[in-house]
């Protein structure tokens, strides 16, 4: 008899926890808003689990902001039109990519000082990554008539090689920790597999319904890879290239986050300017638990997975002069805009 109630509440405690993350609403989230200030537009972000440091992009320097508090705590400077920043925290180093000098910026993670700009040769540098499987670095290039990866040692910040990709707009990659390299390709609908051991694109999953995919993650333990899109994000079987299920999301959407041990993808929507958080079920079925508000622009996201928080940024800007041309479609909603009347460091905790 023991026995059995003994199995019977391990049984109910283990339904109770799977059941929480489907309980979440929009009101379970809390958001918190912090006004930074400083110069320049904005592209990706990326989290520091281990300091509590958030890297933001602002067109022409890297503005670093304590998590907690959203106050600046220092500043990368001379990165003509950087986009992305990776930590690899194995050597202690970051690296970002600037499109403007065709350079990626090396950093010391500690002190936040520039140690050198790596030539990349590539002149539309966009996405970055890290691969720690391989302990590299990877800058993910737009080009014609088609986009590159560069890799760079993260130790040395030497140069190792350069991928040909099959498309022109390449944007996220992510790992699979066993040998492949998975990259989205926005212009293509697409995804690029490569192999670690070459260097090489052995293979270009299409991904349809997905449009424009461009933020991308992965559950290595599923061997699911998640794909963010306009509209509808979608999920790929990272082994067959088959999209195993769909996932309805805002518009605008230039960047996906994960938090592994919560199962739990936060979709961001600068056009919708909300986050979609979705469960992971099982390797095959997802759950939208919660539409949360943040901000119109806020497009890109990154998540602390020690602390389950995800961060996005924006500014904030005026009307736009009187007869300015609709946005375009697609994840940014591009057009005119009036004055910057402000900058937002946004915090998404539950």
């Amino acid at each position: 008899m023991l026995q059995a109630r003994l199995m019977a509440r391990h049984f109910l405690v283990s339904l109770t926890l799977f059941a929480v993350p489907r309980t979440l609403s929009a009101q379970t989230f809390k958001v918190e808003k912090f006004t930074t200030g400083g110069d320049g537009g904005t592209d990706y972000l990326t989290a520091d689990p281990k300091t509590g440091r958030v890297y933001v992009s602002r067109g022409t320097h890297v503005m670093i902001v304590d998590q907690a508090t959203g106050k600046v705590i220092g500043d990368i400077p001379d990165t003509p039109r950087v986009h992305g920043i990776a930590l690899a925290q194995s050597s202690g180093h970051g690296f970002t990519t600037n499109g403007g000098d065709s350079t990626s910026t090396m950093f010391d993670l500690g002190s936040m000082a520039v140690i050198k700009k790596v030539h990349t040769g590539a002149s539309g540098l966009d996405g970055i990554m890290y691969d720690d499987a391989t302990d590299k670095v990877l800058t993910i290039d737009h080009g014609r008539p088609t986009g590159t990866a560069v890799v760079i040692d993260p130790k040395s910040g030497d140069v190792v090689t350069r991928i040909e990709l099959t498309g022109d707009g390449p944007e996220g990659g992510v790992s699979d920790g066993k040998g492949r390299i998975f990259i989205n390709l926005e212009d293509k609908n697409a995804i690029d597999v490569i192999d670690t051991k070459t260097w090489k694109v052995v293979a270009t999953w299409p991904i349809a319904p997905c449009d424009g995919p461009t933020g991308i993650a992965m559950d290595r333990t599923t061997n699911r890879i998640f794909a963010g899109c306009s509209k509808t994000s979608v999920v790929v079987d990272a082994t067959s290239g088959k999209v195993v299920a769909q996932i309805p999301n805002g518009e605008g959407v230039d960047a996906l986050g994960w938090d592994q041990s919560q199962k739990l993808i936060y979709i961001p929507a600068g056009r919708s300017g909300n986050v979609t958080v979705v469960h992971e079920d099982s390797p095959d079925k997802y759950t939208v638990v919660a539409t949360v508000p943040t901000m119109a622009g806020a497009k890109t996201i990154a998540v602390d997975e020690t602390r389950h928080v995800a961060y996005l940024f924006t500014p904030e800007y005026g009307p736009p002069p009187a007869n300015a041309p609709a946005p375009e479609p697609g994840r940014g909603g591009r057009g005119q805009r009036g004055p910057m009347i402000g900058t937002w460091f946004i915090r998404v905790s539950h």
